[in-house]
């Protein structure tokens, strides 16, 4: 009963007093206005936006990938618990009706980069790879990842500037952040981490539960099978996420995320 324009004031005080709040708009449009409102009248609220995917069910296109980033930047968090602040997740009609994949999927997934840490540039694609980044010249969206020698460019969901990871053997010298616009480098970082892309994992175990759940729903697949093909080649299809219950053991809604 709040009115349009004091209800992102209602909603603060209810996190304020509870500790955290699930909100569900009627739709994108509403989303947006309630986040924009709460960035200005309650800046010391944790906000959490979960929208819906910007496709039809079972269409032969991938949501967008900035949506979907969104979405696992907000899984990713509420799977470590809440910090000191209070929290307010805003999500829509359509998103809380989606199921999603189990807590677990998002568990200890990230991986954390520090500058003098061990790791190398074969390892750090590989984790990209397997989490949904698709590789590219030049880094100019999330989920994009660029190599270059001894330099890889990559655009994590749910940060403002991509990064560029500068390795020296198989040690990560220098992680720093740039303009995707202009390619040049803004500025270091003292820590950074790194989220999967993809709500659908393409793991050997994934990749198994897929074949098991595809062959039990249609019988065997046909030698023209595209989509059975590519995900047993470890290959990610055009509109792969609409099949993702079958990468997934079990699926989950907001409510198990947000209880």
């Amino acid at each position: 009963g709040a009115p349009e324009g004091f209800d992102a004031l209602v909603l603060a005080e209810l996190a304020r007093a509870a500790g955290a709040v699930l909100f569900i708009a009627r739709d994108d449009a509403a989303l947006a206005r309630h986040a924009e409102a709460m960035a200005f009248t309650a800046p010391d609220i944790e906000r959490l936006d979960l929208p819906a995917w910007d496709c039809l069910p079972f269409d032969r296109v991938s949501p967008n990938a900035g949506v979907v980033g969104r979405r696992i930047d907000t899984l990713t968090r509420l799977t470590e618990g809440r910090g000191g602040s209070p929290r307010v997740v805003l999500t829509t009609v359509a998103a809380a009706l989606q199921r999603l994949p189990p807590r677990a999927a998002f568990a200890q997934v990230a991986l954390s980069l520090k500058p003098g840490m061990a790791l190398s540039p074969d390892a750090a694609i590989a984790f990209l790879v397997r989490h949904g980044y698709g590789r590219t010249q030049t880094v100019m969206e999330p989920g994009e990842y660029a190599v270059r020698g001894g330099i890889l460019d990559v655009f994590p969901p749910g940060m403002e500037r991509p990064l560029r990871l500068d390795f020296f053997g198989d040690s990560l010298e220098a992680v720093r952040t740039f303009d995707p616009e202009t390619q040049r480098t803004v500025g270091g970082a003292d820590t950074a981490v790194l989220q999967p892309i993809s709500e659908v994992p393409l793991d050997e175990d994934s990749i198994a539960r897929f074949r098991t759940g595809y062959r039990a729903l249609f019988g065997a697949p046909g030698p023209n099978d595209v989509l059975y093909e590519s995900v047993s080649a470890g290959r990610r299809p055009m509109g792969v996420e609409h099949w993702i219950a079958l990468f997934h053991d079990g699926m989950e809604t907001v409510f198990d995320y947000a209880p």
